[in-house]
């Protein structure tokens, strides 16, 4: 079983080249970065985490940003969203800063995305929640119509844009492989659909871990699954790797360098027996 981390990169936190540098040198697989682009002053939605919205979401950093940083000072790290909103951002955009990253970074690029729970920080973005995830449907194949094709266009009843030329083109071939984040019946419909792999939270129970992953081949059939946010617990490890998880990754705490460095190495410890 592969294992990385999933994290928030902040303003107050260990840099982002730092933090590359320390999971390649400690052979962690991954770094996967959450995104939330602004927290809007006044919000109705709940935070799906319960309680106050934590401070990291207001001050995370744009993922390719941060993900590019990572990329010149590692050389076999995989790099991923876990998960860019996808139905928040402009399309063509998104497609040439993602085929950017493959190329810069040889060819590393895990492609996570989601629908967004803030139903505030949508509409700042123009999207209307009630439609989010049919918008998002239509970005993810218009993603892959540009990432494929010399000459893309897409029609649809969210995205339309006529023939365009968008350069450079992933290294990867087709294109990076898209995970679909998300527990709920759509998410598993838009995997199937859409995605290359699912993206799944992780689960706190251990002795319900395998029930999690069989929905995904009862719904969508066989695909690779990357397991996010992974609480570091031997025995919910254990339970991963039995029920035949590929790769997870550990939810890694926004701290200061020296602490970041010492949770990593009690992270090494933890799971050098998995890979």
């Amino acid at each position: 079983m592969k294992v990385g981390v999933s994290t928030f990169v902040t303003d107050e936190g260990i840099g982002i080249a730092a933090l590359g540098r320390a999971l390649e040198d400690r052979g962690f697989d991954s770094l996967f970065l959450h995104e939330h682009s602004h927290v809007p002053v006044h919000r109705g939605t709940k935070f799906p985490g319960g309680g106050d919205l934590p401070r990291v979401y207001f001050r995370t950093l744009d993922p390719f940003v941060a993900l590019t940083a990572a990329a010149m000072v590692t050389e076999n790290l995989l790099l991923g969203t876990g998960v860019a909103l996808l139905a928040q951002r402009d399309v063509i955009h998104t497609a040439k800063q993602v085929a950017s990253l493959d190329l810069v970074s040889g060819g590393r690029v895990v492609f996570g995305v989601g629908a967004g729970w803030s139903h505030e920080e949508m509409r700042n973005h123009g999207t209307d929640p009630r439609t989010r995830g049919k918008l998002l449907n239509e970005r993810l194949a218009a993603v892959k119509e540009i990432w494929v094709k010399d000459q893309a266009e897409f029609h649809g009843d969210h995205v339309d844009f006529d023939p365009i030329f968008c350069w450079p083109k992933p290294v990867q071939r087709p294109h990076p492989p898209v995970y679909v984040g998300g527990d709920g019946r759509a998410a598993l419909a838009r995997a199937a659909a859409y995605g290359d792999g699912w993206m799944p939270h992780s689960i706190g129970d251990p002795a319900r871990v395998r029930h999690q992953l069989d929905r995904l081949a009862e719904a969508a059939g066989p695909m690779p699954v990357i397991v996010s946010s992974v609480a570091p617990a031997p025995e919910l490890l254990d339970a991963y790797a039995e029920a035949g998880a590929g790769h997870v990754t550990l939810s890694l705490p926004t701290q200061p360098e020296a602490e970041t460095l010492h949770i990593l190495d009690v992270f090494a410890e933890l799971v050098g027996g998995y890979r």
